[in-house]
């Protein structure tokens, strides 16, 4: 009897914090919506996703996470498809051609092709453990990860080409790249950023710009949002205004508080313990998936839990950092908590291939 899939092994806690997220967000959705009644379905719709995603989670769950590193060219291609033909079906928005439109479903291949640069990394790391880290090593790893993140820079998305890039980093980081090529990698990343920043889209550079030199005196415009951002955060005080009384977020002042901003408008209504509590909860969830990549039974599981928990964290910071106005605006999510459909069922994939990891870290008894 094959004992290694015990559910005994389930990360209950991992799901657990998650369910917690995620259904604190589908309430802030609905505060953050304000009544706008071209929102009104949005907190429904969310819902639904997260009870998909549990499904989900349990379903990947109960399938061997070798399983998906074994067909990595089938997905790896099925998913270049749908990132290559994005350029003539997508959907448009804010400059960007990002989306496929279902019906009144918007589906974002590039959520999910971060997950497949993720097990597409771990298998390599995999296979190629007692190779010695060199040039060519790590240039092989860079040819399997911008092989779909070409086609991801090219909607224009930066925002998750970094957030890529940084999951590539600590991936090799932790696979023993040496000090030296690390050090020219960092000398290549500034001059490559300073020679790239002139061919940016216009909305991307002056993002930066107005980052760096913002109008003080600007009462709308470019800057509007994050200083609504930061109002609603300083507002909130210890305990926050309450739940669907915050001002920023009701009365409307805040733009797109249900996804890119939902951290102020958590912060207004409820306050620094409010916002503590979000921290916290995305920290935990980044914790036991470092867990799981320590007690993986092999290369393969540690790098996907790695790959997972580095998403987390990167992502989620870098949504905080934006709302506190630290980072030039990215359009990142808040992971759990902002509304999207796309975006949330990729991050319940993600937990149910960690959960895949968790479940198998033992030796298989018969």
């Amino acid at each position: 009897m094959l004992r290694s899939l015990s559910w005994r092994s389930f990360d209950f806690l991992l799901l657990g914090a998650v369910v917690l997220a995620s259904a604190f967000g589908v309430a802030m959705i609905r505060s953050a919506i304000a009544g706008n009644e071209e929102l009104l379905l949005y907190p429904t719709r969310q819902t639904y996703f997260v009870l998909v995603g549990l499904v989900v989670i349990f379903l990947l769950a109960g399938i061997d996470y070798r399983y998906w590193l074994s067909i990595h060219w089938p997905i790896y291609i099925v998913m270049m498809g749908f990132l290559i033909s994005l350029s003539g079906l997508g959907q448009a928005a804010f400059g960007a051609q990002r989306w496929f439109q279902v019906g009144v479903l918007f589906l974002q291949p590039t959520e999910f092709a971060k997950i497949v640069i993720i097990l597409i990394l771990a298998r390599y790391f995999e296979k190629s453990q007692f190779e010695p880290r060199d040039l060519k090593w790590l240039a092989k790893s860079l040819a399997w990860t911008w092989g779909l993140l070409i086609w991801i820079l090219l909607q224009p998305n930066l925002s998750n080409v970094i957030v890529t890039m940084v999951i590539w980093f600590f991936m090799v980081w932790m696979n023993g790249i040496e000090l030296k090529t690390l050090f020219w990698m960092g000398v290549t990343a500034v001059i490559g950023g300073t020679i790239a920043f002139p061919f940016l889209e216009d909305y991307q550079k002056q993002r930066v710009i107005n980052f760096l030199f913002p109008d003080e005196n600007a009462s709308y415009g470019a800057i509007y949002n994050v200083q609504q951002a930061l109002i609603a955060i300083g507002s909130g005080g210890l305990f926050g205004e309450g739940y669907g009384h915050g001002t920023q977020v009701q009365l409307r002042f805040m733009k797109v508080r249900h996804t890119d901003f939902i951290f102020s408008a958590i912060s207004q209504e409820f306050g620094m313990v409010g916002a503590v509590l979000v921290i916290v909860t995305i920290g935990f969830i980044v914790w036991r998936c470092i867990r799981t990549a320590q007690k993986a039974r092999d290369v393969s599981g540690s790098m996907i839990a790695l790959g997972v928990a580095t998403l987390l964290f990167f992502q989620g910071a870098a949504n905080l950092a934006m709302n506190m106005n630290l980072i030039p605006v990215s359009g990142l999510p808040l992971p759990f908590f902002s509304y999207g459909g796309s975006g949330l069922m990729s991050l319940m994939v993600c937990v149910g291939l960690v959960e895949s990891v968790a479940m198998r870290h033992k030796s298989m008894e018969f």
